[in-house]
């Protein structure tokens, strides 16, 4: 197991949802933080609340996740901060609504250059420096849609679907390597944060009332609070779990795909409209 209290932890996306939750949980558990993301008034205004209760060291870094360059500065800046830092969080992510044919490359880029090669690359920076650490620990955010993909989620069911497999075949070469390195692997259902409301809208998109739909949907099942999903992956850190699901729904959807592997689709569209109509 990887304990808490003591640690130093390296969160991306660290301003707001799951990951600002988990720098708040962290903290009050006696982990210092590096914590990251682009948004800085959003880390300033996290590390003056880890301030009021806590006093573990805060450090924040302005990073853009999809800049290669950028995760290596920030690897470096982190360890130098807190030389025993041996917990790493790749949390950032966005979203992209929109059917394959309304997405263009470019957006598909941009989504992945987030979603996937910022864990990618975040987790190519750390690990040297993880293994060095009597005991360390990488988190990789993917979804439940990196377990089931439904339609309007080509780009970001890629990428969590990438994230997912990435992960798990890098924690089979640290175990077979004997790493002090463990890896978990988040597949988070519906959590109530602002990702479905801050996502971008493919260039084919026209119909504006289809997207407000589609937030209407998210907003029926994301029945999980943030800091619900931080306490479940902090859990899953102290237990070293490989897999860390959250929230009823996805496990509720993960069983499903194993029984349906592959009309999984039908009866669950038909449970997320039952709970739209519920909600209203």
């Amino acid at each position: 197991m990887t304990e808490i209290r003591g640690a130093a932890a390296a969160v991306t996306g660290a301003a707001s949802g799951i990951g600002r939750a988990l720098a708040l949980e962290l903290a009050a558990r006696g982990c210092d933080l590096a914590l990251a993301d682009r948004d800085e008034a959003g880390l300033q205004s996290v590390a003056a609340e880890i301030g009021k209760s806590s006093q573990q060291k805060t450090s924040i870094h302005r990073v853009d996740v999809s800049e290669p360059a950028e995760i290596i500065e920030f690897a470096r800046a982190a360890v130098a901060a807190h030389p025993g830092l041996n917990i790493v969080v790749n949390n950032a992510g966005v979203a992209l609504f929109g059917q394959f044919h309304e997405i263009d490359q470019a957006q598909m880029d941009w989504l992945m250059n987030i979603n996937f090669w910022g864990v990618v690359h975040a987790t190519r920076a750390f690990l040297p420096h993880l293994a060095r650490r009597p005991a360390a620990h990488i988190v990789n955010l993917s979804s439940i849609f990196g377990i089931i993909a439904p339609p309007g989620q080509t780009a970001y069911a890629a990428a969590k679907f990438a994230v997912r497999g990435f992960s798990e075949a890098l924690r089979h070469e640290l175990q077979m390597a004997a790493s002090p390195v463990r890896l978990s692997v988040v597949h988070p259902g519906g959590v109530a944060t602002n990702i479905a409301r801050n996502s971008r809208a493919g260039v084919g998109v026209t119909d504006n009332a289809r997207r407000v739909q589609s937030i209407e949907r998210f907003d029926a099942v994301a029945k999980t609070s943030p800091k619900a999903a931080a306490l479940r992956i902090i859990l899953g850190i102290e237990k070293n779990q490989p897999r860390i699901l959250i929230g009823n729904d996805a496990r509720f959807m993960d069983l499903l795909q194993r029984l349906r592997p592959a009309t999984y689709w039908a009866p669950m569209a038909r449970m997320i409209e039952k709970a739209m109509k519920a909600g209203k």
